[in-house]
């Protein structure tokens, strides 16, 4: 049964508002056609009378023309109440998408809110307080630990300038007194020498021709 008569499933959906924006605007070109087609039925009847004396001939035409322009003001006043809806309408369907927008928008924000809050619920505050004094903790002690491997051994903490001078002025003076000690032990006989060394004195002539030197 439903096969031949159809159920009412099968009904056409019911048109939207931006369908009934499309039919009104046909309907608002249609109705310009036609005053655009009684504008110029008006400009012939002006021609014409404009050719005519006063009289019977003239006064007919004259009837046509009011006629006429009677169906002009007609369309004129349906296609300004076509034009209102059409307003009316596009102001509607602008107003429902920004409603659609705004719900979408409202419902991203509800998704990302819900979100955060399981990701911050996995986040535990005091650990992670816990583990910044930690960090500060292992920071201080290998602060301290190399200190403590930089520091010198056997040297005075405090140290005075002025004795370091005097020291080393009186090395300073020492020195020139002594002078320099590889000059002192040129001349020095070593101590496994028993006898000093003869100084042989340079030949004569006469002992140079006799030898043969």
């Amino acid at each position: 049964m439903n096969r031949i008569f159809g159920s009412s499933s099968s009904k056409k959906p019911k048109p939207t508002l931006q369908d009934a924006i499309n039919s009104t605007d046909a309907r608002i070109a249609s109705v310009e056609v036609k005053i655009k087609k009684l504008d110029g039925e008006l400009m012939r009847y002006k021609e014409q009378m404009s050719k005519l004396r006063n009289g019977p001939g003239k006064n007919a035409i004259q009837q046509r023309a009011m006629r006429v322009l009677q169906q002009k003001k007609l369309y004129e006043g349906q296609l300004n109440q076509l034009q209102q809806q059409t307003f009316n309408m596009e102001s509607a369907a602008l107003t429902t998408d920004n409603l659609r927008n705004t719900m979408a928008t409202v419902d991203a924000m509800k998704l990302a809110n819900k979100e955060m809050r399981k990701q911050y619920g996995k986040i535990d505050i005091d650990k992670i307080e816990n583990m910044h004094y930690d960090m500060e903790e292992l920071l201080e002690q290998a602060n301290e630990i190399q200190e403590s491997l930089g520091r010198s051994y056997a040297v005075p903490d405090e140290i005075d300038e002025a004795d370091l001078e005097a020291e080393l002025d009186a090395l300073q003076l020492e020195e020139e007194e002594e002078g320099p000690s590889y000059l002192s032990d040129l001349n020095k006989v070593p101590d496994f020498v028993d006898e000093l060394p003869v100084e042989l004195s340079e030949p004569t002539a006469k002992e140079a021709v006799k030898t043969g030197f």
